[in-house]
């Protein structure tokens, strides 16, 4: 459970970190940053997962999130997007959307990548008990957030632990990996051909398949590039109405799928959170 500081830099009446430590699950070293608003103690607690290519750092800087953070006196986590390391395989042609930097929140069950992407387990236990042991903060009140690969991970482990988070949100979500390129690569590789495996970390057959909804923030831009072709924001819609739940999804006008999209929209799900955490 030990944990190591890389850096630390005060902002807006708060600390920013980023943590390192040895991982169980990812057989590597992991990084996360943590921005910690000054004299919090059992503090609700926002988990942001990142999306393709992305390391802890992108969300960190680029977002903004710090300032609304230290008002409401929540800590914001943000890990990794896969195991990294010398003896950490990566896909063969250096493709951005599998291997280093797209672990896809899954527990690999194919060699080679079975010893060390394990992140659905690395978020789901490892992090929060890392967090929870060395961090100033009330692990009975936890969010989860991400973008687009980070999305769909957030989706996916917040359908199948309802009881561990009192939230979700997700920006630009990957809402049926079984359905589009990306996620057909990804669980193709990480998971082997069996598409019955696939549908647990398929947001929408969670939801078909009877996975209960926390309450649940999507935004999405009409403009990204990738909604007709990766994302699908509309399957989440028709497998909410299958299931007889409910999400408030937003359809912003012009976005697209950067970070000035997520910069933008940030302080609205921090505040949606903070409602459920409190």
């Amino acid at each position: 459970m030990a944990i190591e500081i890389v850096s630390q830099n005060k902002t807006f009446g708060g600390t920013q970190f980023v943590y390192a430590h040895e991982s169980v699950e990812t057989k590597t070293k992991m990084r996360f940053s943590a921005f910690i608003p000054d004299g919090v103690k059992n503090a609700p607690v926002i988990i942001y997962l990142s999306g393709l290519t992305s390391t802890e750092e992108n969300v960190t800087v680029k977002a903004g999130a710090q300032r609304v953070c230290a008002e409401l006196g929540l800590v914001f986590i943000a890990p990794d997007t896969s195991p990294r390391g010398d003896d950490v395989p990566d896909d063969v042609e250096k493709a951005y959307d599998f291997g280093l930097g797209a672990g896809f929140y899954v527990d690999a069950t194919q060699e080679p990548w079975v010893k060390n992407y394990r992140m659905e387990s690395y978020i789901g236990k490892e992090l929060m008990e890392v967090i929870g042991a060395n961090l100033p903060v009330d692990m009975t009140r936890v969010a989860i957030t991400g973008h687009s690969m980070g999305g769909h991970g957030a989706l996916t482990i917040a359908l199948k632990n309802p009881d561990l988070f009192k939230s979700v949100s997700a920006f630009a979500p990957i809402v049926s990996p079984i359905n589009c390129p990306w996620g057909q690569k990804a669980l193709s590789g990480y998971l082997g051909s069996n598409q019955i495996l696939w549908r647990e970390y398929d947001a929408c057959a969670l939801l078909e398949d009877g996975a209960e909804l926390i309450p649940c923030l999507i935004d999405q831009g009409s403009s990204d590039n990738f909604l007709e072709s990766q994302l699908k924001t509309q399957l989440f819609e028709n497998a909410l109405l299958i299931s007889g739940q409910k999400a408030e999804i937003r359809m912003q006008d012009g976005y697209d799928h950067s970070y000035y999209f997520i910069a933008t929209f940030i302080e609205d799900h921090l505040r949606f959170h903070a409602k459920y955490l409190k």
